[in-house]
C-alpha cells in the first residue's frame, strides 16, 4: 500500500476529516478540520470525496516522505511547502515535503489523492486533540497509508481561494437579549491561550447578567461571555454543554476564518440576520461546487 512516512511532524499536525456527528449527547464533540472549507476544496481538487482524511498543520508544518507518487493538493494557509495553492499536482516516489512556519493564517491542509488510510472511530478519522479519541497529534516515524477515497479525476486547473477580509459575521445567540451591542464594533486580540477548543479573545468587556444560568447545549461558534466579560469563540473540539451566555454565533460560512486566527491576530464582529447567514452559505457551497 502506498503510504507516507512522517520525518517531522511539526506542530500539532494531525489526520482530519469533517468530524464525528451524532454524540453530544455523550458529551463527545464532532472535532473536524478548523478550516472545513479548505479541507473540503483540497479533496475535490485531487478527486476525492470530501469528507477523505487530510493532514492539518498548525502554525509550523512537518516533513513527509512520499514512499510512492502520489497526487496532493495543499489549501488553507502558505506553510512554504514549495507546492503551488489551491491546486492538484503529482509528487514524484521519494519526494520530500518540507513545510515551515505559515506565511498568512493558522492552518494549512495536505489532501492525498486516495485519502489518508487511518482507523476511524465513532465514524470519523479525526483526531481530537483534547482527548485522544481518534488519534493523537503525529509523531516522527508515523507512517501514514494511502488510501482508495478517490471518486473523480483531478482537477488540473488551479482555483482562486476564498477571502476571508472584514469582520467575523455572526447572527444573534440564545442570549442576546441580555446584551447590548458591545460585541459589535469593538476590536479583540486572539491570545496565545487559544486551541481547538476556543479561542479567547481579550479587549473591552463584555458586562455578563447577574445570577447563574442553567447549564445547557452549545453549539460550534458559540461566543460565551464569562464572568471577566472577555469572549470565548467556541470551536471544533468545544465543550458540548455550558453554562455561560452566549449573545452570538459565527455563522457557517465564517466558520472557516475562525480556524485561520492566530494569537495576536486582530478580530470584529458584525451581525448579519439568519437570512444573509443562509445567503452567505450558499454561496460559499456554490463556489465549492464549481471545483467539480
Amino acid at each position: 500500500m502506498s503510504s507516507i512516512r512522517v520525518l517531522a511532524p511539526g506542530f500539532q499536525t494531525s489526520v482530519q476529516d469533517l468530524g464525528r456527528f451524532g454524540y453530544a449527547h455523550l458529551g463527545v464533540a464532532a472535532s473536524g478540520a478548523a478550516d472545513a472549507l479548505a479541507l473540503r476544496a483540497g479533496n475535490l481538487l485531487v478527486g476525492n470525496a470530501e469528507n477523505a482524511p487530510v493532514l492539518e498543520m498548525t502554525l509550523v508544518g512537518g516533513a513527509f516522505e512520499f514512499e510512492t507518487a502520489a497526487v496532493v493538493a495543499w489549501t488553507g494557509s502558505d506553510f512554504g511547502a514549495g507546492l503551488p495553492l489551491w491546486t492538484a499536482v503529482e509528487v514524484a516516489a521519494g519526494t520530500i515535503l518540507r513545510c515551515g512556519a505559515s506565511h498568512s493564517g493558522a492552518r494549512g491542509y495536505l489532501a492525498v489523492r486516495g485519502g489518508i488510510a487511518v482507523p476511524k472511530v465513532l465514524g470519523s478519522a479525526s483526531a481530537h486533540l483534547m482527548t485522544g479519541l481518534g488519534g493523537q497529534a503525529l509523531r516522527k516515524g508515523d507512517v501514514l497509508p494511502i488510501g482508495s477515497e478517490a471518486v473523480r479525476e483531478a482537477r488540473k486547473q488551479a482555483v482562486r481561494p476564498p477571502t476571508g477580509k472584514g469582520p467575523v459575521r455572526v447572527t444573534e445567540g440564545p442570549q442576546a437579549a441580555w446584551f447590548g451591542d458591545e460585541l459589535y464594533g469593538a476590536a479583540y486580540q486572539v491570545l496565545e491561550e487559544s486551541n481547538r477548543m476556543g479561542l479567547r479573545l481579550k479587549g473591552p468587556a463584555i458586562a455578563s447578567p447577574a445570577g447563574h444560568m442553567l447549564t445547557e447545549g452549545v453549539a460550534l461558534g458559540a461566543i460565551q461571555i464569562p464572568p471577566g466579560g472577555q469572549p470565548i469563540v467556541l470551536f471544533v473540539e468545544h465543550q458540548t454543554t455550558g453554562g455561560y451566555a452566549k449573545p452570538a454565533n459565527v455563522i457557517s460560512a465564517d466558520l472557516w476564518r475562525v480556524g485561520q486566527l492566530r494569537p495576536r491576530d486582530q478580530v470584529q464582529f458584525q451581525l448579519v440576520s439568519m437570512e444573509q447567514a443562509l445567503q452567505l452559505l450558499r454561496e460559499q457551497e456554490e463556489w465549492l461546487y464549481g471545483l467539480l
